[in-house]
């Protein structure tokens, strides 16, 4: 995996605020894989929310990370101002990762997703029959395997439809990764291998996700325009990626000239194979 190429004139932050929300009583490791694989990406800064007796372990993971327990050994409705705080101050957030999958927890996730103000990976127990419902009018990222699938109710053979319907881009994993986009559009990726079947490799994968779709990607590489701002337009997550894709056309295997996609702060990460 390549680091991320900086804006020389940027200050700390602007190169991508990532929050990780995850984990439970028996799961501490989910939310830091994610945390360790987003800052892998280069993003500028990661906050961790997860139980407080996982504190010290998110702390001794990384110098870098931020972290915010819970107030408790499970995400609780007492939780939810503070993590809307946060929230409000973020590019992106990951959420779902160790998340316990009890009615109470469950109940708190949802409010979490329909009221977070940013860009959403949802992943693991943030992957409910409800979920499509609890993203309207949101900006969200899927990953799910096919057992989470079938939880979210969605056919294998429909998430084009389904990622249009929905206006989300759909990551479904597997021995082939299959990516569907708000505009229908699906892409599929190969060079998965048997090695990925191994616990931690999808909340590194969400880890990876979210910096992608942080803000400051979109202001360099989409708008062209640093002075970008979400009232100034709201991204739209099918068309927007269309748009980088078409100014990246001419960049080939046989000429890879990087140069005009690095001035404008892009990035290179390398996720299932893919670069």
């Amino acid at each position: 995996m390549q680091s991320m190429h900086r804006n020389p004139q940027s200050h700390k932050g602007e190169n991508g605020k990532v929050m990780v929300i995850g984990g439970s009583k028996m799961q501490h490791g989910a939310p830091i894989f994610s945390a360790l694989a987003a800052e892998a990406s280069g993003v500028d800064l990661i906050f961790v929310a997860l139980p407080l007796l996982h504190a010290d372990a998110a702390k001794h993971a990384s110098f870098n990370f931020q972290v915010h327990p819970f107030g408790g050994d499970a995400l609780k409705e007492s939780d939810l101002e503070s993590l809307l705080e946060l929230l409000a101050t973020m590019d992106a957030a990951i959420i779902g990762p160790g998340l316990g999958r009890g009615p109470k927890e469950q109940k708190v996730i949802r409010e979490l997703i329909e009221s977070c103000p940013c860009t959403m990976v949802l992943d693991a127990s943030a992957l409910q029959s409800w979920t499509l419902e609890a993203i309207d009018e949101k900006t969200a990222v899927l990953t799910p395997h096919l057992g989470e699938l079938e939880r979210l109710g969605i056919d294998p053979e429909d998430i084009e439809d389904i990622a249009k319907k929905f206006n989300c881009v759909v990551l479904a994993k597997g021995p082939t990764d299959r990516i569907a986009s708000s505009d229908g559009r699906l892409k599929e990726l190969i060079g998965g291998n048997a090695g990925l079947t191994v616990g931690g490799t999808g909340d590194a994968l969400a880890g990876l996700t979210a910096p992608y779709y942080a803000l400051e990607t979109f202001k360099y590489l989409v708008f062209n325009d640093p002075g970008w701002t979400p009232e100034k337009r709201p991204i739209n997550v099918g068309a927007d990626v269309v748009a980088a894709e078409r100014a990246a056309a001419p960049i080939t295997a046989d000429n890879p000239d990087l140069s005009a996609f690095f001035a404008r702060g892009g990035r290179l990460i390398q996720v299932h194979g893919l670069t």
